[in-house]
């Protein structure tokens, strides 16, 4: 079966979104968002995330603590939380409903203005998961910089610094927002086309009326008809 240019672009809408999806889902519960190496001891490197906080020996040995206590962290931390929950929850939805307004889905295949509302809404469904991940990982990330070049602290005191689920929740966002607006795109581009004419309709006629070349014989008279021979 061949797929259109918009079926194509819808397909890859979805398949963009779902891997932003699972890598904001991983983003969450991984406790890699921030890292920090202390030099009074180089074999272990602590790492935190927004449920734990890990570290690592150098023989390969990880250790990990939850937080006792969500009202005690961090503000950035505990917003991030939130948002990264709902984040995730809404990426599942719009993974289900964005699913069923494909044009390549058989189920309402008939009622394709439904199809096109649903396409439309996991859309934006999508854009609004995407934007809950930036704003928490970028918030963290403004957080830890002004942490780190902080002048009131001592030197000595070790600081954290950027960790890798930071930049796998960036690329989660962008590739959620991104899948969004090219499903928005590609809905309201199908709500605007045109039903194309038929062929015959396009092209004139090219053979006469036989009828009507008899009756026009018969009305046109030859030059010298009033002539008497």
């Amino acid at each position: 079966m061949a797929w259109s240019c918009n079926t194509k672009v819808q397909l890859g809408s979805i398949f963009l979104s779902f891997f932003g999806w699972v890598s904001s889902c991983v983003t969450t519960f991984v406790p890699l968002w921030k890292n920090l190496n202390l030099d009074l001891n180089e074999m272990e490197i602590w790492t935190m995330g927004l449920w734990q906080v890990c570290v690592m020996q150098e023989e390969g040995i990880m250790e990990c603590k939850s937080y006792e206590s969500f009202l005690a962290l961090p503000l950035d931390l505990r917003v991030s939380r939130i948002l990264m929950s709902f984040s995730n929850g809404s990426g599942l939805l719009g993974v289900l409903i964005s699913s069923c307004g494909l044009d390549c889905c058989k189920a309402w295949e008939e009622k394709t203005s439904l199809k096109k509302q649903l396409a439309l809404c996991g859309g934006v469904i999508f854009g609004i998961s995407g934007i809950m991940t930036l704003v928490p990982v970028s918030w963290v990330a403004y957080t830890t910089v002004n942490e780190f070049w902080d002048e009131t602290v001592s030197e000595i005191v070790p600081r954290w610094e950027f960790g890798e689920a930071m930049f796998l929740g960036w690329f989660a966002g962008f590739f959620l927002v991104v899948g969004g607006l090219l499903l928005i795109a590609s809905s309201c581009v199908k709500g605007t086309e045109m039903p194309s004419m038929p062929l015959a309709a396009c092209h004139e006629p090219t053979l006469q009326d036989p009828v009507a070349t008899r009756h026009g014989r018969q009305h046109s008279h030859p030059k010298n008809a009033d002539l008497v021979i």
